[in-house]
């Protein structure tokens, strides 16, 4: 049993009116689809239609990844989800020195329009929506995207989707970063600058919780800072000279879903006021969209264990079902085998299934926020937005997100947290089944999925052979442009789509900015 939540609120045995004294529902809750949006972004939310059930996948090479999307398509998949292999979101080519033994293994190797080519190859991007989860180059990858469909023949302006693009929380949370701050969040503006013109049903940047809450955050401090990284991003793209309204209803953010469920669906629900809030009175946004916090969740991978993993599935379906009950508007459910190896295509199969059945064969979607009123999960709502609203404060008295992650502020917060949940885990006060209680003296038989390593010799020959048959006076003419952008004021992306469609790879993309902004040194906090 637990005596409080994961943020530090203190339980109640029983929750009753007593706890919501003064609590006004007009100023709180308002309705479905209206301000201050804790009851959802839609009138109807799910009562109409579910939301869109994603599956992130992405290993190997681009053919192998391509034939797992035509798969999930095929089991009922509404929306892709690209995994990118870490060489690829750092930035590096597949036959770099630092790209050795890494190429293809947490996600797919993309190295040039050829690549993209193969990786949609057969799946008709004017129809579906993808989602591309990458940082530090996502403005290369969506770029390369952009080119491939522009080959099928779909006009930019029918592309639906979302890159993460979300690199402040990299400096936090998760390492993929390439440039320094300030550099970064110039390549975020031009992006929203570039969509905004070409892309305009695309959702230029899903401003990530996830990675921090994998690292340790607790649901109040991942709320905090995610928000507080939008607020840098809003002030980057104002500053940028953009208009709020015309940017902000395609900005996105990205959260976990744990086991926790109740916290969660108050996470969620505090998460929406508390934006809706910051965008009207802070940054004076009229259009509804751009007080909207519309978002993607995946369950907790965190929380996954090696141990007896088929245990893993009743933890999938209660991280999902809070994800539902907080009203998400995609899902990804992970797989029962991820903390053992990449996803077998039958796992795989079975995640989306557990979101089908939850949509499909309980009541939940019968009704639009089951939740609202209930004493206990309006409690935790404001208990986690007053905490929220706390440590983004001490963000702003820190001078803002990217002066607070030069002080290496969110990082330690959540370093700390990180190291009491381990220390728990260890004294055995926070049970994990399986790991540290209800254990088994001999573990099932279970096969893995491997990626092979002839694999990374065949991509490395595709790039040399790329690097022969191009054009390498134009692609060199192209990258000086793209140097001479950077250092300039000019938008980036418009000489980089030009270089990568003449063959530019991401990692002679990613050097040429390079050269001009550098790259990020992290301050050691712990």
């Amino acid at each position: 049993m637990r005596d409080q939540t994961e943020s530090g609120t203190p339980f109640a045995g029983v929750y009753g009116p007593d706890d919501l004294a003064g609590f006004d529902p007009a100023e709180k809750l308002g309705e479905p689809g209206a301000f201050p949006y804790t009851r959802g972004v839609h009138p109807t939310m799910y009562t109409s239609r579910p939301w869109t059930m994603r599956q992130y996948a992405g290993f190997g090479t681009a053919a192998e990844s391509n034939a797992r999307y035509r798969e999930l398509i095929a089991q009922g998949t509404a929306g892709l989800s690209v995994a990118f292999d870490l060489p690829t979101q750092m930035g590096h080519d597949s036959d770099a020195p630092l790209a050795a033994g890494e190429v293809g293994k947490v996600g797919v190797a993309i190295d040039s329009i050829e690549d993209m080519r193969v990786l949609f190859d057969g799946i008709p991007l004017g129809e579906v929506s993808t989602s591309m989860t990458i940082n530090a180059p996502a403005a290369v990858l969506l770029l390369l995207y952009e080119l491939v469909a522009e080959e099928q023949g779909v006009p930019a302006d029918r592309l639906t989707g979302t890159i993460q693009n979300d690199v402040l929380k990299e400096y936090i949370a998760r390492g993929t970063y390439i440039f320094p701050p300030e550099p970064s969040l110039r390549l975020v503006a031009d992006t929203f600058a570039y969509c905004q013109r070409r892309l305009p049903r695309w959702n230029t940047i899903s401003i990530s919780g996830y990675h921090m809450a994998e690292a340790g955050a607790t649901p109040a401090q991942e709320i905090a800072f995610t928000l507080a990284d939008g607020i840098a991003y809003v002030e980057a793209a104002l500053a940028a000279g953009l208009e709020v309204d015309e940017f902000a209803p395609r900005l996105s953010f990205f959260f976990v879903a744990r086991t926790t469920l109740l916290e969660e669906v108050a996470k969620f629900r505090a998460a929406r006021r508390i934006w809706a809030h910051v965008m009207r009175e802070r940054f004076g946004a009229r259009h509804p969209k751009s007080l909207m916090l519309r978002f993607h969740t995946q369950t907790a991978g965190v929380q996954l264990t090696a141990q007896q993993p088929e245990v893993n599935l009743a933890r999938v379906t209660i991280q999902a079902l809070a994800a539902v009950l907080g009203g998400t508007q995609s899902l990804h459910t992970n797989s029962f085998d991820e903390a053992l190896a990449l996803p077998t295509q039958k796992s795989a199969r079975l995640a989306l299934r557990t979101q089908q059945v939850i949509a499909h064969e309980t009541d939940v979607t019968s009704t639009v926020d089951p939740f609202a009123g209930s004493y206990v999960v309006e409690s935790l709502t404001d208990a986690v937005e007053a905490e929220a609203l706390r440590l983004m404060a001490a963000v702003e008295e820190l001078g803002g997100a990217v002066r607070a992650i030069e002080e290496g502020f969110q990082k330690s917060e959540i370093e700390r947290t990180a190291y009491q949940i381990a220390r728990e885990i260890d004294a055995g006060e926070r049970v994990v089944v399986g790991v540290n209680r209800f254990t088994v003296d001999v573990e099932d038989p279970y096969q893995p999925l491997r990626v092979d390593p002839v694999l990374e010799r065949e991509q490395v020959a595709r790039l040399v052979r790329l690097r022969s048959e191009r054009d390498q006076p134009a692609v060199d003419r192209a990258l000086e442009a793209l140097v001479a952008a950077a250092a300039g004021t000019t938008n980036v992306l418009d000489p980089m789509r030009e270089a990568l469609r003449l063959g530019a790879t991401v990692g002679e993309v990613c050097n040429a900015l390079r050269g001009v902004w550098g790259v990020h040194s992290p301050r050691e906090t712990f």
